[in-house]
């Protein structure tokens, strides 16, 4: 079944149970090492600068731009992932040949998910791709991720692409099996102590007769890489809060920074709330290869705003930055964002919301924001079906210096919004502070206006955002008319025109002219 695991949103992110294949919890809590060194380390390779989102290693940013839904030898939906490499340079049309990744095939949809992260530390950044809906042998949509790695002579022209697959290499120990999804979700980066690390969502996973329970891949090392299974009923390296039960989709997102990282589990039932979600923080320490947890948030939880409902859906999108105290001499914290697309503001139904927490290294939690459309001084009004909270990315050009309303932000992708003149899910993107009041420096970016593209229905701006690091926010528009199909990078902290700074479009900078969902996913 080559679909998204959610549809955009609402009532269609509900969907028939698949079948009952399955895997042991006790199979899935095994925690897996391969003692072969897959990369050799250096202080940084010739021509790596440690510049991020380097692929080249010339220090300058280089852009991954996935289209999933490309065609690649006549193969529908085969995916290929577009590299931009910066100052002009050209530009690369990464296929899974291209890749040294295997053949592409139909339905791979290679691209789904991106994450950028120095897998090697060698100085030049890497590429983790995700493929959730690639077969295994006779299993469909088993899913993998694979690692192509930067050097300077450009992507995939080094060291030999690592693939992560259930059954395989670091994972020998856990069969893979049809609808896992393996790479719905990716984040990646290095911990606080040095150590590259790469989170892979497995929605899909069957725990028991668990349909879609979902689980957690944690890969990390440089050199020799362990791997560490994680679901709700792991208790090697300490109890993960909540149970395993059908359709928590645990995995369906990620994300993470130095000192923690965080799973959302967006169809969490809590008591008879179903899709109510929830959002689970592990720390980076490791036992056995696999992450201590900390604490799971839900609107239920101890001083968090709200309460549960259902189809909420707490946890649908994740966002993690860096967080410095004010006087402290150490980023030792996070900002977190969660999305919570389905929430229901008095009789709006499914306007959305985002909630935001300060996290420590030890997991204890302060929730810092509530941010909708109803709230004082932000922009737009909430409506029904604006699913605000969708997906979101955020960003701290400042991580060394304290944390502040300019130089903490998040984006907040709102795919349901109609437009003024009444056209059908335009979306916008809206951009916050972290920290203070949301409405002191909110900026609307939609279609037409700011955002180049000209306004459509179904064009469901916002689905798709992602960080640039310190250089602000790429926002992506693959669905609506072909002719508007583009990337754009807007700064973090916008001007009075709010013009982007750059703008990738297909057929221009060396880029193909074929677009089918160019800007799904962009790194």
């Amino acid at each position: 079944m080559n679909r998204p695991l959610f549809a955009p949103y609402g009532a269609a992110r509900r969907y028939a149970a698949r079948g009952t294949l399955a895997v042991s919890a006790t199979a899935l809590s095994l925690a897996l090492t391969t003692g072969a060194p897959l990369a050799t380390p250096a202080a940084a390779a010739t021509g790596c600068t440690g510049v991020e989102s380097d692929f080249n290693g010339d220090g300058v940013r280089d852009t991954a731009i996935a289209d999933p839904d490309a065609k690649v030898n006549g193969l529908a939906k085969a995916g290929v992932v577009h590299i931009v490499y910066g100052g002009g340079k050209g530009a690369l049309e990464l296929t899974q040949e291209a890749a040294k990744a295997g053949p592409s095939e139909p339905d791979d949809r290679f691209g789904y998910s991106l994450a950028v992260y120095d897998a090697d530390l060698d100085g030049c950044s890497d590429l983790a791709v995700g493929s959730p809906y690639e077969d295994i042998g006779k299993l469909v949509d088993a899913g993998r991720v694979n690692v192509v790695y930067g050097s300077a002579t450009g992507l995939g022209a080094g060291k030999a692409t690592v693939e992560h697959v259930q059954g395989a290499g670091t994972m020998v120990g856990i069969a893979a099996e049809a609808g896992d999804w393996m790479g719905y979700s990716l984040a990646a980066g290095k911990s606080s102590g040095g150590v590259p690390y790469l989170v892979i969502g497995v929605p899909g996973e069957d725990i028991g007769t668990a349909a879609d329970a979902g689980s957690v891949v944690y890969i990390s090392g440089s050199t020799t890489l362990t791997a560490g299974v994680v679901n709700q009923d792991v208790t090697l390296a300490g109890p993960v809060p909540d149970v395993v039960e059908p359709y928590d989709r645990f995995g369906a997102s990620v994300a993470a920074t130095a000192t923690a990282f965080a799973v959302g589990s967006p169809g969490e039932a809590e008591e008879t709330r179903s899709e109510a979600g929830a959002v689970t923080i592990f720390s980076h320490t490791l036992v056995s290869n696999v992450p201590k947890p900390l604490t799971q948030l839900t609107q239920n939880a101890p001083n968090v705003i709200g309460a549960c409902e259902p189809g909420d859906g707490f946890g649908t999108a994740l966002a993690m930055v860096p967080y410095r105290a004010p006087g402290a001499s150490a980023t030792t914290e996070s900002v977190l964002a969660v999305g919570v697309p389905g929430e229901d503001l008095d009789t709006t139904v499914d306007a959305g919301a985002v909630q935001v927490f300060k996290v420590d290294a030890a997991g204890a939690y302060t929730e810092m924001a509530w941010i909708d459309q109803n709230v004082a001084n932000v922009g737009g009004t909430a409506e029904p079906g604006d699913y605000f909270g969708q997906r979101l990315a955020a960003g701290n050009t400042a991580p060394e210096s304290e944390s502040t309303a300019t130089n903490t932000r998040v984006a907040v992708g709102v795919p349901g919004e109609n437009g003024a003149d009444g056209i059908v899910d335009r979306g916008i993107v809206q951009v916050f502070p972290l920290v203070g009041p949301p409405g002191d420096s909110d900026r609307i970016l939609e279609p037409g206006s700011e955002i180049p593209t000209p306004p459509a229905a179904r064009q469901y701006t916002g689905m798709s955002i992602g960080s640039a690091g310190a250089a602000g926010v790429y926002v992506g528009m693959p669905y609506g008319p072909a002719d508007g199909r583009a990337v754009y990078l807007f700064p973090w902290t916008l001007g009075a025109s709010g013009v982007p700074t750059q703008t990738f479009k297909p057929g221009q900078g060396g880029l193909p002219a074929e677009a089918n969902t160019f800007g799904t996913a962009v790194r």
